[in-house]
């Protein structure tokens, strides 16, 4: 007989255990070796089933244990030793306290959140990244709130049926047997977030809070009575349901994120966000509820949208089109003509997600787009895709080259204490003192090669042995009841030179590339002196039939009697999957089609546990290869279409593997170990280790965006919000006049003959139409000229007033300095100026000579 309804009754332990409770109630046990290592001592077996979820393990565990532990001196003290230690990482100052001026507190939205295994809030790479992004902040003292969703069934649980094909299931959630509270006001009733909609309903939300670290991240969650069935299921799944259903989730991310946050603030008593972070467009409605808050103390909408421009930075993950939300305009204009927003005309926001340029669509709302209007500051994931991006979304910017469009990039990094191995770690505490293996120095002759090998072999063994249990257990649930084949207890070898791929599954990411010549392939597998073994694992969207092919298609070929040993595909790629199957590669593939990689961080994580990334030039690979960490897969992007593309490619990829890089490997001296393979993994862990993590990642986010925004948000605010009043009276201007702003004539003189050391003097006319001159920038743009005059390596110099006479166009002088020989080139441009602009192309109007 089957329950009705599931929930959990949570673990009355005994007083003398009080500390093991207070480290389960906070998510640093996710990354905080010794706190897992507490918990995993309760019961090793029980943990691992439990995917290292210390709640369930405290729930699951027989009481008899629990006494035993009571009475047990020393795991009572190292239980409270722990505590002691937590307290000081929440208590005392850490690299955030010692900045100048910095933000009191950002807020960091993403409509998924991946911290930990047991938490299944996250579909892939962006969640992930969202969870490491917290860890690091935690750890750096950053004193960000998260907000997102709380989905009863996540995102969705893999299994491979027996032909292949990708099945998804939704194991529903109890929050109860979470590692989380639920936000209650004063009285103690749960805080309720409303959210009006269409036809007289509301949505309400209750929160749930996470402690993670030292940050907060809050969780509104749909499934209560309040709610009617339908609104109760509007966070059923992650990314489920269609256009309308995914509406509701993000207007509820967005705009009631915006209310939970106030509303923690004002049952807290903790500092307000200053700045507001935008993890995708998810989120973007949330610019929305800010600017509706701001009406309500007496700003216009425009000058309401530049105090919430000011504050908020938008992040986009994606480098195509296809992968931004995008809602039919009737919809969106349902939704807003309603009591949602009060003060903000349905038509302001139909204008911020608007397509209104060459390419768009005028039936669409663009989240992306939206997103870009509402911040002042956006950035992309890797400098590749800031360029994408700036390419991507140059069209909201018409008139500026690829270059001045204001998108700069952050490169993402991975937080490593979650993941990199303890093996790593223990090696890096032995022999360099310290925890922190992205600041150990791996160069040292304390870590032997030796040690090194030993270390990778016994990671490469953990893999081995984990994905020979997930193969049996997969077997096992697809056949009730049957024994799993002996082969599949001898799948993989531990001493193989072992390749990794594993990421979700769009066609774009090229799953199958491998399979593209299967002789070559199995050539590589089988190989009698050096084989080669691949251990492959992802998901697909439960839509995405083209993705779930090509699942099917790399499983039914590992099933061949021939292969099956040296190429496996585990189901349900998750957190703790990952945790072994990064560490335990010694090659980590990716082969995108280039430059639909934003970034890519699965080789980052297995980088920073000293495996060699073998990739296409794509995301952070491109900017990061140095020739010594691993090995680039040519590009053959000038390939006549898609087939022969993916032909030379995959060839490039069985040749590197079979011509270099399986060659290193096996090479070993006469003490067995592979010497030049070591040097190149000691090289990766000594340069890439600090560039890929997340400290530096969130460390770039505060120094170059967070502080900025602050400081931009608290000027424009000052003085009862007049500077916000001022900006929008001054761009409502300037776009009146820009039409009859030109640039009429430019002379240039002082060289007869241009030799290196010249200067070159430049005199523009401007027509300012009715605008001063203190309110234009004027500069000389010069580089070098190319094909069709187009310049490239660009430099600028501001041109200074030199006269204004009334009725003729202001002259405006300077030089251009001749530092290099060749072809040259200039011209001149003129874009509105005001102090609390964040850049020249803010305002979308320039002017060049012609």
């Amino acid at each position: 007989m089957k329950a009705i309804r599931r929930f959990t009754v949570r673990t009355v332990l005994p007083t003398e255990l009080a500390a093991v409770g207070q480290l389960a109630a906070n998510l640093r046990w996710s990354w905080h070796e010794p706190t897992r290592r507490l918990f995993a001592s309760i019961d090793p077996a029980l943990w691992n089933e439990l995917d290292h979820d210390p709640v369930a393990l405290l729930g699951a565990v027989e009481p008899s244990r629990l006494d035993e532990l009571a009475h047990d001196s020393a795991f009572i003290a190292e239980a409270e030793r722990l505590v002691v230690d937590l307290e000081a990482y929440l208590r005392e100052p850490r690299w955030y306290q010692g900045l100048a001026d910095a933000p009191a507190r950002i807020a960091y939205f993403s409509p998924e959140f991946g911290i930990a295994s047991a938490i299944p809030q996250y579909s892939g790479g962006l969640g992930i990244l969202a969870g490491d992004h917290l860890k690091s902040a935690s750890d750096l003292g950053v004193p960000l709130i998260g907000v997102g969703l709380f989905y009863r069934a996540g995102y969705f649980r893999q299994a491979i049926d027996r032909d292949g094909w990708q099945k998804e299931s939704y194991p529903v959630l109890d929050p109860d047997g979470l590692p989380m509270q639920m936000l209650k006001e004063h009285d103690g009733t749960a805080v309720r977030i409303t959210l009006a909609l269409p036809e007289g309903r509301a949505l309400y939300a209750r929160v749930w809070k996470m402690q993670v670290g030292r940050v907060e991240l809050l969780l509104l969650d749909t499934d209560i009575p309040d709610n009617g069935d339908d609104l109760r299921g509007v966070t059923d799944r992650l990314y489920g349901g269609g256009g309308e259903h995914r509406l509701l989730q993000e207007l509820l991310l967005g705009i009631g994120g915006v209310r939970a946050v106030g509303r923690y603030v004002e049952l807290t008593g903790t500092a307000a966000p200053e700045v507001f972070h935008t993890n995708e467009g998810h989120a973007g409605f949330l610019g929305l509820e800010r600017i509706s808050d701001l009406i309500a103390e007496g700003l216009t909408f425009a000058e309401a949208l530049q105090v919430v421009r000011a504050g908020t930075l938008f992040t986009t993950h994606t480098p195509v089109p296809a992968g931004i939300d995008r809602f039919d305009i009737g919809l969106i204009e349902r939704y807003f003509s309603t009591d949602l927003l009060p003060g903000v005309d349905v038509h302001d926001v139909l204008a911020l997600g608007a397509e209104d340029y060459a390419s768009g669509d005028s039936g669409v709302f663009n989240m992306a787009v939206m997103g870009l209007r509402l911040a002042q500051r956006a950035n992309g994931v890797s400098q590749l895709h800031g360029d994408v991006s700036r390419g991507m979304f140059g069209q909201l910017w018409p008139g500026f080259d690829q270059d001045d469009v204001p998108i700069t990039s952050v490169t993402n990094g991975v937080h490593a204490p979650t993941w990199t191995d303890p093996m790593m770690m223990a090696l890096a505490k032995e022999k360099l003192g310290t925890y922190d293996t992205a600041a150990a120095d791996w160069a040292s002759d304390a870590v032997s090669d030796a040690n090194l090998w030993s270390v990778r072999r016994r990671m490469r063994e953990q893999l081995v042995q984990d994905a020979r249990e997930r193969v049996v257990a997969a077997f096992e649930e697809e056949h009730p009841g049957a024994t799993a084949p002996a082969w599949m207890h001898n799948v993989l070898d531990p001493d193989v030179l072992t390749i990794g791929f594993a990421r979700r599954v769009p066609t774009y990411k090229r799953l199958t590339l491998m399979l593209h010549d299967q002789d070559r392939l199995r050539a590589l597998l089988t190989d009698p002196e050096r084989p080669v073994q691949l251990v492959i694992a992802g998901k697909s969207h439960p839509a995405d039939d083209a993705g779930k092919a090509l699942i099917q298609r790399l499983v039914k070929f590992a099933q061949h009697p021939d292969v099956r040993e040296r190429i496996v595909f585990l189901p349900n790629y998750d957190i703790a999957m990952a945790r072994l199957l990064y560490p335990g590669t010694d090659i980590w593939l990716n082969n995108p089609l280039r430059p639909l990689e934003a970034c890519g961080t699965s080789g980052m994580k297995a980088a920073l546990n000293g495996s060699l990334n073998l990739s296409i030039l794509d995301g952070w690979w491109n900017e990061y290869y140095d020739g010594e960490n691993g090995w680039a897969i040519p590009s053959a992007d000038a390939a006549g279409d898609g087939a022969e593309r993916d032909a030379l490619e995959a060839q490039s990829m069985y040749d590197l593997v079979e011509h270099q890089i399986a060659p290193r490997f096996y090479e070993r001296d006469a003490d067995g170990l592979p010497r030049r393979w070591l040097q190149s993994i000691r090289h990766t862990l000594s340069t890439l280790s600090p560039e890929l993590s997340a400290d530096r990642m969130v460390r770039e986010y505060v120094e170059r965006l967070y502080v900025p925004a602050a400081h931009s948000r608290r000027t424009i605010t000052a003085h009862g919000l007049q500077p916000a009043r001022d900006l929008a009276a001054f761009k409502a201007r300037v776009a009146q006049q820009w039409g009859h702003v030109a640039v009429t004539h430019v002379e240039s003189g002082g060289v007869q003959s241009p030799q290196v050391g010249d200067e070159l003097k430049v005199r523009a006319h401007v027509q300012l139409a009715e605008l001063d001159p203190s309110e234009v920038l004027v500069e000389v743009v010069f580089g070098r000229a190319g094909a069709g005059d187009d310049l490239a390596e660009t430099h600028r110099r501001e041109l200074v007033l030199d006269s204004n006479e009334l009725g003729q166009p202001a002259t405006f002088v300077g030089t251009v300095p001749l530092e290099r020989s060749g072809s040259w080139g200039y011209n001149v441009q003129v874009t509105p100026r005001h102090g609390l602009l964040a850049n020249r192309a803010e305002t979308g109007l320039v002017a060049v000579a012609h």
